[in-house]
């Protein structure tokens, strides 16, 4: 299964240097300042191509790379580069019996007004390449050099735009707007020819009291047609349909209302369970920007099905701290943990649980589908997942994740760029 945008950089050209003076004279000041100035408007050119042949291909969350010249006698060198290349990694499964197979994609796409209101994320991006008109294009652009079957977004502001554009390429989608005054919300897009839509529901969370959030559901059949390429398999069985639900959630961003988080997640994955049999046990996967870490309480709900609340600070549940916190919570490490730390009032236990009871369960059995596919240190943590999904000027970790029942089988998923790439190329929203 599939994330973020597929970053390639397309090697700069170099404009050569000026030929020597034919006449074997020494040029006179006047000539020598020409010449000067014209190796400028040669250097300011080149930089600029560098420019275009780097964005044009890549997300727009990525800036141009600066090339360098090194002089060597009268030669010069090419300027190095990041490795901008996004590379698959296959499973290590034999899923040679799997006839079903389908490319999902999950992608926080920034929002327009976002992108406006915290232009300090984001100081080392061009407003050019931030402008909607541009990016949107370079967007479509990029997942469809996946062959994606399967879209799911978060953060969409301009859901017309991405419906048409994605129209004319045989995607249909649906489109759940956040309540409140901020407007952007969460959009599923599916391929028709492949895909037939059987239903679809959506989660208001301020309903339950738990903020202007949103989350999606569609129930696809796979049509008889499907083409047997992708990255997620079911295995062949003549009894079962070829039914399964697509979940798409955009959790509260707020690093310290852990209980809210907690139950944005009850919810969703109640709602899931409950839709998965209605249509007859059908696989479910889910998708999105869960603001949580792979090392926070959050990720240990998914993985395990149960959370004691109260062994956690409400304000860590999700693993992300805010920068002042920071050395506070480095000195707290060296500290006998005090009792009153981690307790919570009976809203906030209501909030996370639903009940007056700390423990928290779900009913479906997830996997993560990068943990389930090995990867490399340089790109992968401990438990399997991405470094990093986000990384901008206040903030580098994972907090987008694609989960699915063990009904379902991962073939392959898009390895995220390393740190060090992402530090040279801009970062990621």
């Amino acid at each position: 299964m599939e994330r973020s945008g597929d970053n390639r950089t397309v090697p700069a050209e170099h404009s050569s240097p000026p030929p020597p003076n034919s006449s074997g004279r020494r040029p006179h000041r006047h000539e020598r300042q020409r010449s000067r100035k014209k190796r400028k408007v040669i250097s300011s050119e080149t930089e600029t191509r560098i420019q275009i042949q780097t964005l044009r291909p890549s997300s727009y969350t990525h800036r141009r790379t600066n090339s360098y010249v090194q002089k060597q006698g009268n030669s010069r060198k090419k300027p190095r580069k990041p490795q901008c290349q996004r590379k698959w990694t296959y499973s290590t499964h034999d899923v040679s019996n799997y006839n079903d197979r389908f490319v999902i994609v999950s992608y926080n796409i920034l929002g327009v007004e976002n992108a406006t209101k915290h232009p300090e994320l984001y100081r080392g991006v061009s407003p050019k390449y931030l402008d909607w008109g541009h990016r949107k294009k370079l967007l479509c652009k990029e997942v469809k050099d996946y062959q994606a079957s399967i879209l799911c977004f978060q953060e969409v502001d301009h859901f017309n735009d991405l419906k048409e554009i994605l129209g004319s390429d045989g995607f249909r989608g649906l489109h759940k707007a956040r309540s409140g005054e901020t407007r952007d919300g969460c959009a599923i897009f599916w391929k028709t020819e492949q895909f037939t839509l059987l239903h679809e529901e959506s989660i208001e969370f301020q309903r339950f009291g738990l903020r202007n959030n949103v989350a999606q559901f569609c129930v696809l059949k796979m049509n008889q047609d499907l083409p047997s390429t992708g990255v997620t398999a079911r295995p062949p069985c003549p009894s079962t349909s070829r039914n399964f639900l697509v979940g798409n959630i955009h959790v509260l961003y707020n690093p310290k209302r852990g209980d809210i988080k907690l139950g944005q997640m009850r919810i969703f994955l109640e709602k899931a369970y409950e839709l998965s049999q209605e249509w007859g046990c059908i696989p479910v996967v889910i998708t999105g920007d869960l603001n949580s870490l792979p090392q926070s309480a959050m990720y240990q709900f998914l993985a395990s099905s149960k959370l004691h609340i109260q062994q956690y600070d409400r304000r860590h549940v999700s693993g992300q701290i805010f920068p002042s916190e920071y050395a506070e919570s480095q000195s707290r490490r060296n500290r006998i943990t005090r009792p009153l730390m981690n307790r919570w009032t009976n809203e906030e236990i209501m909030l996370a649980t639903g009940s007056r009871l700390s423990v928290l369960r779900h009913h479906l059995k997830l996997c993560s589908a990068y943990a389930g596919v090995p990867g490399t240190p340089e790109v992968r943590d401990k438990i399997g997942e991405p470094l990093t999904t986000s990384y901008h000027c206040l903030f580098t970790g994972t907090v987008d994740y694609i989960w699915h029942t063990s009904d379902l089988v991962p073939v392959r998923v898009l390895e995220t760029l390393p740190i060090c790439s992402l530090k040279k190329t801009g970062g990621l929203p």
